[in-house]
Protein backbone atom coordinates (compact mmCIF):
# COMPACT_ATOMS: atom_id res chain seq x y z
CA UNK A 1 0.00 0.00 0.00
CA UNK A 2 1.34 3.47 -0.85
CA UNK A 3 0.75 6.73 0.98
CA UNK A 4 -1.77 7.69 -1.71
CA UNK A 5 -4.06 4.97 -0.39
CA UNK A 6 -4.39 6.47 3.09
CA UNK A 7 -8.01 7.19 4.01
CA UNK A 8 -7.17 10.80 4.94
CA UNK A 9 -4.60 13.35 3.93
CA UNK A 10 -4.47 14.82 7.44
CA UNK A 11 -5.83 13.49 10.72
CA UNK A 12 -5.86 16.03 13.56
CA UNK A 13 -5.85 14.45 17.01
CA UNK A 14 -7.74 16.60 19.53
CA UNK A 15 -10.83 18.75 19.04
CA UNK A 16 -9.81 21.53 21.36
CA UNK A 17 -9.49 25.06 20.09
CA UNK A 18 -5.99 24.55 18.61
CA UNK A 19 -6.87 21.29 16.86
CA UNK A 20 -10.03 22.76 15.36
CA UNK A 21 -8.23 25.93 14.29
CA UNK A 22 -5.65 23.74 12.56
CA UNK A 23 -8.28 21.70 10.70
CA UNK A 24 -10.03 24.93 9.72
CA UNK A 25 -6.82 26.48 8.38
CA UNK A 26 -5.95 23.35 6.39
CA UNK A 27 -9.34 23.21 4.67
CA UNK A 28 -9.44 26.94 3.99
CA UNK A 29 -6.03 26.83 2.32
CA UNK A 30 -6.42 23.48 0.53
CA UNK A 31 -10.16 22.65 0.16
CA UNK A 32 -9.33 19.42 -1.67
CA UNK A 33 -7.71 17.85 1.40
CA UNK A 34 -9.38 14.94 3.17
CA UNK A 35 -9.24 16.06 6.80
CA UNK A 36 -10.60 14.38 9.91
CA UNK A 37 -10.45 15.37 13.57
CA UNK A 38 -10.24 12.58 16.16
CA UNK A 39 -11.46 13.49 19.66
CA UNK A 40 -11.45 11.16 22.67
CA UNK A 41 -14.32 12.93 24.45
CA UNK A 42 -18.00 12.82 23.52
CA UNK A 43 -17.95 16.56 22.77
CA UNK A 44 -15.55 19.08 21.32
CA UNK A 45 -13.55 21.49 23.48
CA UNK A 46 -14.29 19.50 26.62
CA UNK A 47 -10.96 19.91 28.38
CA UNK A 48 -8.68 22.96 28.56
CA UNK A 49 -10.74 25.00 26.08
CA UNK A 50 -13.98 24.81 28.07
CA UNK A 51 -12.16 25.37 31.38
CA UNK A 52 -10.36 28.47 30.07
CA UNK A 53 -10.70 31.79 31.90
CA UNK A 54 -11.98 33.38 28.69
CA UNK A 55 -9.37 36.14 28.47
CA UNK A 56 -8.33 37.52 25.08
CA UNK A 57 -4.70 38.28 25.83
CA UNK A 58 -2.92 41.23 24.26
CA UNK A 59 0.68 39.95 24.15
CA UNK A 60 2.39 41.93 26.90
CA UNK A 61 3.93 39.12 28.94
CA UNK A 62 5.92 37.26 26.34
CA UNK A 63 9.59 37.47 25.43
CA UNK A 64 10.05 39.51 22.24
CA UNK A 65 10.88 37.22 19.34
CA UNK A 66 9.15 34.20 20.88
CA UNK A 67 6.31 32.36 19.15
CA UNK A 68 4.02 33.50 21.96
CA UNK A 69 4.75 37.17 21.33
CA UNK A 70 4.44 36.77 17.56
CA UNK A 71 1.23 34.72 17.58
CA UNK A 72 -0.56 36.46 20.47
CA UNK A 73 -0.55 40.04 19.17
CA UNK A 74 -1.59 39.10 15.62
CA UNK A 75 -3.79 36.30 16.93
CA UNK A 76 -5.69 38.69 19.16
CA UNK A 77 -6.50 40.91 16.18
CA UNK A 78 -7.54 37.91 14.06
CA UNK A 79 -9.69 36.52 16.86
CA UNK A 80 -11.51 39.82 17.40
CA UNK A 81 -12.21 40.09 13.67
CA UNK A 82 -13.48 36.51 13.63
CA UNK A 83 -15.82 37.21 16.57
CA UNK A 84 -17.17 40.31 14.82
CA UNK A 85 -17.73 38.47 11.54
CA UNK A 86 -19.40 35.48 13.21
CA UNK A 87 -21.31 37.47 15.86
CA UNK A 88 -19.62 35.73 18.78
CA UNK A 89 -20.10 37.74 22.00
CA UNK A 90 -16.87 39.36 23.16
CA UNK A 91 -15.77 42.53 24.90
CA UNK A 92 -12.54 44.51 24.98
CA UNK A 93 -12.87 45.47 28.63
CA UNK A 94 -9.17 46.11 29.24
CA UNK A 95 -6.71 44.81 31.81
CA UNK A 96 -5.04 46.57 34.73
CA UNK A 97 -1.75 45.04 35.94
CA UNK A 98 -1.26 46.35 39.44
CA UNK A 99 1.94 47.00 41.39
CA UNK A 100 1.26 47.20 45.12
CA UNK A 101 4.88 46.98 46.36
CA UNK A 102 7.98 49.00 45.52
CA UNK A 103 9.91 45.90 44.44
CA UNK A 104 7.28 45.24 41.74
CA UNK A 105 7.80 48.58 39.97
CA UNK A 106 10.86 47.52 37.92
CA UNK A 107 9.02 44.38 36.75
CA UNK A 108 6.03 46.51 35.78
CA UNK A 109 8.30 48.78 33.74
CA UNK A 110 9.77 45.70 32.02
CA UNK A 111 6.25 44.58 31.08
CA UNK A 112 5.57 47.97 29.54
CA UNK A 113 8.80 47.66 27.52
CA UNK A 114 7.78 44.20 26.34
CA UNK A 115 4.38 45.49 25.32
CA UNK A 116 6.04 48.13 23.16
CA UNK A 117 8.51 45.64 21.67
CA UNK A 118 5.70 43.19 20.87
CA UNK A 119 3.55 45.82 19.15
CA UNK A 120 0.75 45.96 21.73
CA UNK A 121 -1.31 49.08 21.08
CA UNK A 122 -2.67 51.62 23.53
CA UNK A 123 -0.98 50.48 26.74
CA UNK A 124 0.17 53.03 29.29
CA UNK A 125 1.75 53.18 32.72
CA UNK A 126 -0.64 54.97 35.09
CA UNK A 127 -0.58 56.32 38.63
CA UNK A 128 -3.07 55.94 41.50
CA UNK A 129 -5.49 58.60 40.24
CA UNK A 130 -5.89 57.00 36.83
CA UNK A 131 -6.12 53.56 38.46
CA UNK A 132 -9.04 54.85 40.54
CA UNK A 133 -10.79 56.02 37.36
CA UNK A 134 -10.39 52.64 35.65
CA UNK A 135 -11.02 50.38 38.67
CA UNK A 136 -12.30 52.42 41.62
CA UNK A 137 -11.83 49.61 44.20
CA UNK A 138 -8.19 48.89 43.34
CA UNK A 139 -5.33 50.35 45.34
CA UNK A 140 -1.96 50.55 43.60
CA UNK A 141 1.36 52.37 43.58
CA UNK A 142 1.35 52.18 39.81
CA UNK A 143 -0.27 50.04 37.13
CA UNK A 144 -0.07 49.09 33.48
CA UNK A 145 -3.35 49.72 31.64
CA UNK A 146 -3.87 47.50 28.59
CA UNK A 147 -7.17 48.40 26.87
CA UNK A 148 -6.72 45.85 24.05
CA UNK A 149 -7.28 42.89 26.40
CA UNK A 150 -10.75 41.36 26.33
CA UNK A 151 -13.02 38.45 27.17
CA UNK A 152 -14.84 35.79 25.14
CA UNK A 153 -16.32 32.31 25.50
CA UNK A 154 -13.69 30.07 23.91
CA UNK A 155 -16.09 27.14 23.79
CA UNK A 156 -18.36 29.13 21.47
CA UNK A 157 -15.31 30.04 19.42
CA UNK A 158 -14.30 26.38 19.13
CA UNK A 159 -17.82 25.45 18.08
CA UNK A 160 -17.64 28.07 15.33
CA UNK A 161 -14.34 26.61 14.11
CA UNK A 162 -15.91 23.14 14.13
CA UNK A 163 -18.85 24.39 12.08
CA UNK A 164 -16.48 25.74 9.43
CA UNK A 165 -14.58 22.43 9.36
CA UNK A 166 -17.80 20.47 8.83
CA UNK A 167 -19.05 22.84 6.14
CA UNK A 168 -15.74 22.47 4.31
CA UNK A 169 -16.12 18.70 4.24
CA UNK A 170 -13.97 17.82 7.25
CA UNK A 171 -15.01 14.93 9.47
CA UNK A 172 -15.23 15.15 13.26
CA UNK A 173 -15.10 11.80 15.03
CA UNK A 174 -16.02 12.03 18.74
CA UNK A 175 -15.50 9.38 21.39
CA UNK A 176 -12.39 8.21 19.55
CA UNK A 177 -9.29 8.18 21.78
CA UNK A 178 -6.09 7.31 19.92
CA UNK A 179 -4.93 4.18 21.70
CA UNK A 180 -2.29 2.77 19.37
CA UNK A 181 -0.67 3.20 15.96
CA UNK A 182 1.26 1.09 13.49
CA UNK A 183 2.86 1.29 10.06
CA UNK A 184 1.71 -0.91 7.18
CA UNK A 185 3.04 -0.54 3.65
CA UNK A 186 4.34 2.93 4.35
CA UNK A 187 1.03 4.18 5.81
CA UNK A 188 0.47 4.96 9.51
CA UNK A 189 -2.75 3.70 11.02
CA UNK A 190 -4.29 4.54 14.40
CA UNK A 191 -6.86 2.79 16.50
CA UNK A 192 -9.24 5.55 17.62
CA UNK A 193 -11.92 4.04 19.84
CA UNK A 194 -13.86 1.63 17.64
CA UNK A 195 -12.45 3.17 14.47
CA UNK A 196 -9.33 2.47 12.45
CA UNK A 197 -8.00 5.46 10.51
CA UNK A 198 -4.97 6.13 8.34
CA UNK A 199 -3.51 9.40 7.09
CA UNK A 200 -0.59 10.79 5.14
CA UNK A 201 0.04 13.14 8.07
CA UNK A 202 -1.09 13.16 11.70
CA UNK A 203 -1.25 16.42 13.66
CA UNK A 204 -1.12 15.88 17.41
CA UNK A 205 -3.10 18.58 19.24
CA UNK A 206 -3.98 16.37 22.20
CA UNK A 207 -3.31 18.99 24.90
CA UNK A 208 -3.16 17.29 28.28
CA UNK A 209 -2.20 14.02 26.57
CA UNK A 210 0.05 15.41 23.81
CA UNK A 211 3.23 13.71 25.01
CA UNK A 212 1.50 10.32 25.27
CA UNK A 213 -0.03 10.64 21.82
CA UNK A 214 3.38 11.64 20.46
CA UNK A 215 4.88 8.43 21.82
CA UNK A 216 2.01 6.39 20.38
CA UNK A 217 2.81 7.91 17.00
CA UNK A 218 6.44 6.85 17.28
CA UNK A 219 8.00 10.10 18.54
CA UNK A 220 10.78 9.99 21.12
CA UNK A 221 10.26 13.37 22.71
CA UNK A 222 11.81 13.69 26.18
CA UNK A 223 9.26 16.36 27.18
CA UNK A 224 6.49 15.34 29.56
CA UNK A 225 3.18 17.02 30.39
CA UNK A 226 2.74 17.82 34.08
CA UNK A 227 -0.80 18.98 34.97
CA UNK A 228 -1.35 21.99 37.21
CA UNK A 229 -4.85 22.73 38.47
CA UNK A 230 -5.99 26.33 38.75
CA UNK A 231 -8.83 26.86 41.24
CA UNK A 232 -11.22 29.80 41.20
CA UNK A 233 -13.66 31.52 43.50
CA UNK A 234 -16.62 33.53 42.21
CA UNK A 235 -17.64 36.92 43.56
CA UNK A 236 -21.16 37.03 44.93
CA UNK A 237 -23.50 39.08 42.67
CA UNK A 238 -23.77 41.90 45.20
CA UNK A 239 -19.96 42.32 45.10
CA UNK A 240 -19.48 42.19 41.33
CA UNK A 241 -19.31 46.00 41.35
CA UNK A 242 -15.79 45.61 42.74
CA UNK A 243 -14.53 44.67 39.27
CA UNK A 244 -15.19 46.41 35.96
CA UNK A 245 -12.78 44.44 33.75
CA UNK A 246 -9.62 42.43 34.41
CA UNK A 247 -7.33 43.07 37.39
CA UNK A 248 -3.97 41.26 37.60
CA UNK A 249 -0.91 41.40 39.86
CA UNK A 250 2.61 41.85 38.52
CA UNK A 251 3.70 38.26 37.70
CA UNK A 252 6.83 36.46 38.86
CA UNK A 253 9.04 36.38 35.74
CA UNK A 254 10.59 33.07 36.81
CA UNK A 255 7.29 31.18 36.48
CA UNK A 256 4.76 30.76 33.64
CA UNK A 257 1.81 31.55 35.92
CA UNK A 258 0.22 35.00 36.30
CA UNK A 259 -0.87 34.90 39.95
CA UNK A 260 -4.40 35.17 41.38
CA UNK A 261 -6.44 37.88 39.70
CA UNK A 262 -9.99 39.08 39.00
CA UNK A 263 -11.67 38.29 35.68
CA UNK A 264 -15.06 39.56 34.56
CA UNK A 265 -16.50 36.70 32.53
CA UNK A 266 -18.31 37.29 29.22
CA UNK A 267 -21.41 35.85 30.94
CA UNK A 268 -21.25 38.70 33.45
CA UNK A 269 -19.98 37.11 36.65
CA UNK A 270 -16.55 37.72 38.19
CA UNK A 271 -13.98 35.01 38.89
CA UNK A 272 -11.10 35.30 41.36
CA UNK A 273 -8.05 33.11 40.87
CA UNK A 274 -6.46 30.86 39.86
CA UNK A 275 -3.77 29.36 42.01
CA UNK A 276 -1.49 26.69 40.48
CA UNK A 277 -1.29 23.35 42.30
CA UNK A 278 0.00 20.03 41.03
CA UNK A 279 -3.00 17.97 39.91
CA UNK A 280 -3.30 14.28 40.79
CA UNK A 281 -4.75 13.51 37.36
CA UNK A 282 -4.27 14.95 33.90
CA UNK A 283 -7.96 15.76 33.93
CA UNK A 284 -7.99 16.52 37.65
CA UNK A 285 -10.39 19.44 37.81
CA UNK A 286 -11.38 18.62 41.39
CA UNK A 287 -9.21 18.00 44.45
CA UNK A 288 -10.66 14.50 44.76
CA UNK A 289 -9.75 13.56 41.16
CA UNK A 290 -6.90 11.07 41.40
CA UNK A 291 -5.51 8.90 38.63
CA UNK A 292 -2.84 6.56 40.00
CA UNK A 293 -1.37 6.01 36.55
CA UNK A 294 -0.95 9.76 36.08
CA UNK A 295 0.57 10.13 39.55
CA UNK A 296 3.02 7.29 38.93
CA UNK A 297 4.05 8.78 35.58
CA UNK A 298 4.81 12.15 37.25
CA UNK A 299 6.69 10.44 40.09
CA UNK A 300 8.92 8.54 37.65
CA UNK A 301 9.89 11.64 35.67
CA UNK A 302 13.19 13.21 36.66
CA UNK A 303 12.25 16.54 35.15
CA UNK A 304 9.39 16.86 37.63
CA UNK A 305 11.67 16.28 40.62
CA UNK A 306 14.16 18.84 39.35
CA UNK A 307 11.50 21.54 39.08
CA UNK A 308 9.99 20.45 42.40
CA UNK A 309 13.33 20.79 44.19
CA UNK A 310 13.92 24.18 42.61
CA UNK A 311 10.44 25.59 43.25
CA UNK A 312 9.47 23.73 46.43
CA UNK A 313 8.76 26.91 48.35
CA UNK A 314 6.42 28.23 45.63
CA UNK A 315 4.72 24.84 45.46
CA UNK A 316 4.07 24.78 49.20
CA UNK A 317 2.64 28.29 49.06
CA UNK A 318 0.26 27.27 46.28
CA UNK A 319 -0.92 24.22 48.25
CA UNK A 320 -1.36 26.40 51.34
CA UNK A 321 -3.49 28.83 49.33
CA UNK A 322 -5.51 25.93 47.91
CA UNK A 323 -6.30 24.50 51.34
CA UNK A 324 -6.94 27.77 53.21
CA UNK A 325 -9.44 30.25 51.83
CA UNK A 326 -8.11 32.95 54.15
CA UNK A 327 -4.72 32.81 52.37
CA UNK A 328 -6.44 33.08 48.98
CA UNK A 329 -8.43 36.08 50.22
CA UNK A 330 -5.31 37.75 51.61
CA UNK A 331 -3.66 37.63 48.19
CA UNK A 332 -6.77 39.00 46.51
CA UNK A 333 -6.85 41.84 49.02
CA UNK A 334 -3.52 43.05 47.67
CA UNK A 335 -5.50 44.05 44.58
CA UNK A 336 -8.86 44.99 46.13
CA UNK A 337 -8.60 45.61 49.90
CA UNK A 338 -12.41 45.56 50.35
CA UNK A 339 -12.79 41.89 49.40
CA UNK A 340 -13.75 39.61 52.28
CA UNK A 341 -14.02 35.85 52.54
CA UNK A 342 -17.81 35.99 52.69
CA UNK A 343 -17.82 37.77 49.31
CA UNK A 344 -16.51 34.63 47.59
CA UNK A 345 -18.20 31.37 46.66
CA UNK A 346 -16.52 28.28 45.25
CA UNK A 347 -15.99 28.58 41.52
CA UNK A 348 -14.69 26.42 38.71
CA UNK A 349 -11.23 25.20 37.85
CA UNK A 350 -8.96 24.47 34.92
CA UNK A 351 -5.94 22.27 34.30
CA UNK A 352 -2.87 23.62 32.55
CA UNK A 353 -0.93 21.13 30.41
CA UNK A 354 2.55 22.32 31.35
CA UNK A 355 5.39 20.82 29.33
CA UNK A 356 8.46 20.08 31.46
CA UNK A 357 11.89 19.29 30.04
CA UNK A 358 14.16 16.59 31.52
CA UNK A 359 16.33 19.28 33.15
CA UNK A 360 13.29 20.59 35.03
CA UNK A 361 12.68 23.63 32.84
CA UNK A 362 9.05 24.73 32.59
CA UNK A 363 8.77 25.32 28.86
CA UNK A 364 7.56 28.86 28.38
CA UNK A 365 7.09 29.10 24.62
CA UNK A 366 4.90 27.17 22.22
CA UNK A 367 6.60 23.93 21.15
CA UNK A 368 5.74 22.23 17.86
CA UNK A 369 7.90 19.31 16.72
CA UNK A 370 8.05 17.31 13.49
CA UNK A 371 8.56 13.56 13.25
CA UNK A 372 8.05 11.23 10.33
CA UNK A 373 4.55 11.86 8.91
CA UNK A 374 3.50 13.72 12.08
CA UNK A 375 3.45 17.13 13.76
CA UNK A 376 3.21 17.41 17.53
CA UNK A 377 1.97 20.44 19.49
CA UNK A 378 3.71 19.65 22.77
CA UNK A 379 3.23 22.97 24.55
CA UNK A 380 0.45 25.45 23.84
CA UNK A 381 -0.65 26.95 27.16
CA UNK A 382 -1.95 30.50 27.56
CA UNK A 383 -2.15 32.42 25.26
CA UNK A 384 -2.86 29.36 23.13
CA UNK A 385 -6.58 30.06 22.88
CA UNK A 386 -6.05 33.73 21.98
CA UNK A 387 -3.44 32.70 19.43
CA UNK A 388 -5.43 29.77 18.04
CA UNK A 389 -6.05 31.18 14.57
CA UNK A 390 -2.37 32.02 14.09
CA UNK A 391 -1.19 28.72 15.56
CA UNK A 392 -3.60 26.89 13.26
CA UNK A 393 -2.25 28.75 10.23
CA UNK A 394 1.34 28.07 11.30
CA UNK A 395 0.69 24.34 11.71
CA UNK A 396 -1.19 24.25 8.41
CA UNK A 397 1.86 25.78 6.68
CA UNK A 398 4.14 23.18 8.24
CA UNK A 399 1.71 20.42 7.23
CA UNK A 400 1.50 21.70 3.65
CA UNK A 401 5.29 21.72 3.46
CA UNK A 402 5.49 18.13 4.72
CA UNK A 403 2.81 17.02 2.23
CA UNK A 404 4.48 18.82 -0.66
CA UNK A 405 1.55 21.17 -1.26
CA UNK A 406 1.90 24.53 -2.97
CA UNK A 407 1.63 27.47 -0.57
Amino acid sequence: MSTAEATHDVAVIGAGIVGLATAKALLERWPQLRVCVLEKDARIAGQQTSHNSGVIHSGIYYRPGSLKSEFCVRGRDALVRFCEEHEIPHELCGKLIVATREEELPRLATLAERATANGVRGHELVGPERVAEIEPHVRALRALWVPSTGIVDFTLLAEAYAGIVREAGGELLLGAPVESSWLTGGVRYVRAGEEERSARLFVNCAGLHADRVARRLGARTPVRIVPFRGEYYTLRPEREEFVRGLIYPVPDPALPFLGVHFTRNIRGYVEAGPNAVLASAREGYRKRDVNLGDVWEIARYGGFWRVALREWRTGLNEVHRSLRKSVFVRDLQRLIPEVRGEDLTTGGSGVRAQAVAPDGALLDDFLIERTEAALHVLNAPSPGATSSLLIGEHIASMAGEMLGLAA
